[in-house]
């Protein structure tokens, strides 16, 4: 794993000394060193080099990495430019083209997004190939509940996406009055249609944003 070397280390650096980290950190190793694992191991922490914790202005919660070849690399959501677009995120573009009219891009990866702020975390950050869920509940789920609490405790504003079930339980530990919490189903093709289509999440950020005196994000992802 590529340590995490910027301002999120004084918040987490307590929590690579905790026994459940280290059982975690024996577990990945073992699973790389014996199945196929996403995303690369050099990838596992890459919203937070994208993101410092200093920057983050909106959190998009998400649940585990992509399980297919090549299309984890470490932020939720996101794939890399050569990657198929997946189809939550062909329904998160289209949201966004009927929210904020933005053109449906040709690609999937959203370093844009991560470099204006938004950190595109995942509750589990490893995942075994073709196995959704296989890295739940060892360990990870502790450690990016620190990473929430650490935004929670960022005294400015700043804005959740929650979308579904697993990323809505966490609203118990948002309790920050300066920050905004929106939740819609998850973009899902299962689900997407039930109230993430309409959510207009993506302006009321950028309301919230603007009305704080804080810089908007271009949602625009461009055509590669």
């Amino acid at each position: 794993m590529a340590m995490i070397t910027n301002d999120w280390l004084p918040s987490l650096q307590q929590e690579f000394k905790k026994e459940y980290y280290k059982n975690l950190y024996g577990f990945v190793k073992k699973e790389y060193e014996t199945s196929v694992i996403y995303p690369p191991a050099e990838d596992i922490f890459n919203a937070f080099h994208f993101t410092p914790l200093s920057e983050v202005k909106v959190l998009l919660l998400g649940q585990d990495p992509y399980h297919n070849v090549n299309q984890a690399h470490g932020m939720s959501f996101s794939v890399r430019p050569e990657i198929d677009i997946p189809p939550s995120l062909q329904n998160i573009y289209k949201e966004l083209h009927d929210d904020c009219n933005c053109y449906i891009p040709n690609n999937g990866y959203l370093e844009k997004w991560a470099k204006q702020g938004v950190l595109l975390l995942n509750t589990v950050l490893t995942v075994r190939a073709h196995q959704a869920n296989s890295h739940k509940g060892h360990g990870w789920e502790e450690f990016t509940d620190a990473v929430i609490r650490a935004v929670n405790e960022q005294d400015r504003p700043i804005v959740y996406f929650l979308w579904g079930a697993p990323a809505q339980k966490k609203i118990s530990m948002l309790t920050n009055p300066k920050h905004l919490i929106l939740t819609a189903p998850h973009p899902s093709p299962l689900s997407a249609y039930r109230g993430f289509f309409g959510c207009k999440h993506f302006s009321k950020a950028n309301e919230f944003l603007i009305n704080n005196g804080i810089s908007p994000i271009d949602w625009q992802i461009e055509n590669v």
